[in-house]
């Protein structure tokens, strides 16, 4: 016998805890389910989790940060006030021409600031406690853990996960690795980051970012010495996108991702870190890596995903064509994603999941710049699919 759930989520990061909060005000019926051992333990784990400002000249990815940074922070301020830290960030230009480039963003910025140290400090920036947030978020549903999801299949009405649950709604929340959905028009690169946690006695009282980010500090009593910490580095390697935070004991030295390549990446880290201030008594104490998920033109992916076989059957012009409309493109019933939140999962996520569930509950449309159809379109006008 099938167990069902009217929704079943699959990753149990800040994107799929995000998604299950806002469900779960709508329903008691949810399963969120994840191959690792507890949450947040694949990149929304080895994220540095900090909220801060995306500076530039005005597009529609850096409306979107602005809409978003401003929306989280007021979720996690009201939602998780013991987890997030208000304290500022400090942008510093890491050279001349970086310098510049700043001059040339003072009509644009969407936030106030100010001339600090060697950088400019804004009000906005913060920084999360990346696994009490999802813990949070995730604590009115139904947890499985160390559970492989190898299989979805739609029968009737409902999504079959495995043979052994069903779904109304399934909606696939799995970062980098997006091997459940097979459509060539879905893709997704991994962009592998490391994130340390160090003992110093240096106290810093923000949040800093140049090269790297550093954050402020967290004073640590019984051991009388400070808890920071510095994220993240950036690999675009191809490596095994099941190795999570528990995997540095078993890396072989033959892995891209080797123990040699994390100890490297420490030295790494601490040492742009000493370019912002200069950090005395450092002791690594924890190391956490994760691939973040990033799509082709850096935009995040929600709604509902298309079926390209059958839609290129209905509308075989489409191919190598133009003019793709919206009510042309089949989608495959009950089946959403939410992805490609890249290095801002913690901005991004909370503002993407309430989109996300408002669509799924109320209907309500979502951003063309976001939604998941663009990419179908981009990926069948260029496509060599023989019509």
């Amino acid at each position: 016998m099938l167990k069902e759930y009217k929704y079943i989520i699959v990753g149990a990061g800040i994107a799929g805890c995000s998604t299950a909060y806002f469900l779960s005000k709508y329903s008691d019926s949810i399963l969120l389910i994840d191959r690792n051992c507890d949450l947040a333990q694949g990149a929304s784990g080895a994220a540095g989790a900090f909220l801060s400002p995306l500076l530039g000249k005005p597009n529609k990815f850096k409306d979107l940060v602005t809409e978003a940074i401003k929306f989280s922070t007021k979720f996690y301020l009201e939602n998780t006030p013991k987890d997030i830290t208000n304290c500022g960030v400090v942008r510093i230009p890491k050279n001349q021409e970086d310098e510049d480039k700043f001059q040339s963003y003072k009509p644009y910025m969407d936030f106030e600031y100010e001339q600090m140290e060697s950088g400019y400090y804004f009000d906005i920036g913060s920084q999360v406690n990346s696994y009490n947030i999802c813990k949070v978020l995730a604590k009115d549903v139904e947890k499985l853990f160390k559970y492989e999801v190898t299989n979805i299949e739609k029968k009737d009405d409902s999504w079959i996960v495995n043979n052994k649950f069903k779904a109304k709604n399934l909606i696939l929340t799995t970062g980098a690795d997006i091997s459940l959905i097979d459509e060539d028009y879905f893709n997704i690169r991994a962009v592998w980051g490391q994130k340390i946690d160090i003992y110093t006695s240096t106290k810093t009282t923000k949040n800093y970012h140049k090269e790297c980010s550093l954050s402020h500090s967290t004073y640590i009593d019984e051991k009388n010495i400070n808890l920071t910490s510095i994220g993240a580095t950036h690999h675009r390697i191809d490596e095994d996108l099941k190795i999570c935070n528990h995997c540095l004991n078993s890396f072989k030295n033959e892995s891209s991702y080797s123990k040699q390549r994390a100890k490297e990446d420490c030295e790494k880290l601490i040492s742009l870190a000493n370019d912002i201030k200069v950090l005395e008594d450092v002791e690594v104490c924890d190391i956490k890596i994760g691939p973040r998920a990033s799509s082709l033109d850096y935009f995040p992916m929600i709604g509902q995903l298309i079926d390209s076989k059958t839609t290129i059957e209905k509308y075989p012009h489409l191919v190598n064509g133009s003019h793709v409309k919206d009510e042309m493109l089949i989608n495959f019933d009950n089946l959403y994603v939410l992805n490609g939140v890249g290095g801002r999962g913690y901005v991004l996520s909370p503002y993407l999941a309430k989109n996300l569930v408002e669509n799924i509950i109320n209907k309500s449309e979502i951003k063309a710049e976001i939604k998941v159809h663009r990419m179908f379109k981009r990926w069948v006008k260029k496509s060599k699919i023989t019509k």
